[in-house]
């Protein structure tokens, strides 16, 4: 197929993995364009839409105008398992909290020490937050917590990245009382133990590790000290609530994404999803007004709706009697708590009938990434038995 030959000239069949962001939605590129550039794939008159930062904010499908396609029915490619046929997502909001923080010149007669959180699995702050992995943000707040009584100041924090994954990593710089080491240093030893007995089973190689550093010049007041980790501790993360309707799906959640605190300015960045959009902005109301108690100026920004489910969409009749022929079992027809670009795109086209599937993915938005070469291949034939039967649509 043309999608064989573009990966052979890659060098791709020898190896066992697509990775890092190759996979999530390069897959799905990589579909269009092997279709595209065919000479024998039967298909009907297409729409092929490429957009840009569908992982950072969707803003290519949100520029999207109506009457700028002409289908009546959207594939699009972006479902992690090649069983699955996709047919409503949740939709997503951005929690932005900003400040400047007054800064002071560290204690005399004090080691500094960078702290860090490691080892964690991270993963796809919609499909995943669900399973129980461990938020380095958060983690990192309770030792931080767990510390103040030994007088540490604190100068910096530096964890998690983008908004759609589940942080993996954190590290702070605190400065600690020559006469209060022993004790430090028998916290940390304690969380470490208490980290990995609470996650042993979901991130398993998890780490608290502590290392002496250079003194910072400049750390934050003990009054803002305590209410940064109290307003962390407050912000809620994971689950906010289970959908009643279909059993097994999360309906609410929210990501604490990022917290960064460096040279006198503090950012503070959550992704809060729901498949309902007044709960959305329930759940992000409450995270707004808990970082206003902080002093944060807070955006709210990037908001995409949900999809509702069509059960009896012609699309999905024909897939489903598509799979059941080539596969011999019929597929998991579900909704998803990730945000999918056909939220946006139904808004602006409500007659069109849309449905996702895809390939194998596993460990999206993390290092370890990977795509299943051979559930390509079912997916690829998947797609082209679908070009060859589309349904008609009014």
């Amino acid at each position: 197929s043309p999608l064989k030959s573009d990966l052979s000239k890659r060098g791709i069949e020898h190896a066992p993995l697509l990775t890092t962001l190759g996979a999530d939605n390069g897959i799905g590129v990589a579909f269009i364009m092997a279709l595209l550039s065919s000479t024998d794939v039967p298909h009907p008159a297409i729409d092929a839409l490429f957009t840009i930062d569908e992982e950072t904010g969707m803003t290519g499908a949100l520029e999207l105008q109506p009457n700028m396609l002409n289908g009546k029915i959207l594939l699009n490619i972006d479902t992690e398992d090649d069983d699955e046929l996709t047919i409503g997502c949740a939709g997503g909001i951005d929690v932005t909290g900003r400040r400047s923080v007054s800064m002071e010149p560290s204690m005399e007669g004090g080691q500094a020490f960078d702290i860090r959180i490691k080892g964690l699995n991270g993963g796809h702050s919609g499909m995943d937050i669900h399973k129980g992995l461990g938020n380095a943000n958060k983690l990192m707040n309770r030792v931080l917590d767990a510390i103040l009584p030994f007088g540490v100041q604190l100068a910096s924090i530096d964890g998690g990245g983008l908004r759609n994954a589940i942080p993996r990593e954190s590290v702070a710089t605190v400065v600690v009382p020559n006469e209060h080491l022993d004790g430090f240093n028998a916290a940390l030893e304690a969380m470490n133990t208490v980290l990995f007995s609470e996650h042993k089973t979901t991130d398993p190689a998890v780490q608290l590790t502590w290392s002496a550093t250079d003194d910072p010049i400049e750390v934050v007041s003990a009054e803002f000290q305590h209410a940064l980790i109290a307003a962390l501790y407050g912000l809620h993360n994971g689950i906010y609530r289970m959908s009643p309707d279909i059993p097994g799906l999360v309906q609410t959640s929210n990501n604490v994404a990022r917290v960064l605190l460096k040279d006198g300015e503090l950012v503070v960045m959550c992704l809060t999803r729901s498949a309902v959009e007044s709960e959305k902005n329930e759940l992000a109301r409450a995270l707004q007004m808990q970082l206003e108690l902080l002093g944060c100026e807070v955006e709210l920004s990037g908001s995409y709706p949900g999809w509702t489910p069509n059960p009896q969409s012609n699309i999905l009749t024909t897939m489903s009697t598509l799979y059941r022929e080539l596969f011999d079992g019929a597929p998991k027809i579900q909704a998803c708590h990730a945000g999918l670009e056909c939220g946006i795109l139904g808004t602006n086209y409500p007659d069109m009938e849309l449905i996702s599937f895809g390939p194998n993915i596993r460990g999206a938005h993390s290092p370890d990434e990977k795509c299943q070469i051979s559930s390509v291949q079912k997916s690829w034939k998947f797609f082209l038995a679908t070009l060859e039967n589309i349904p008609d649509v009014a």
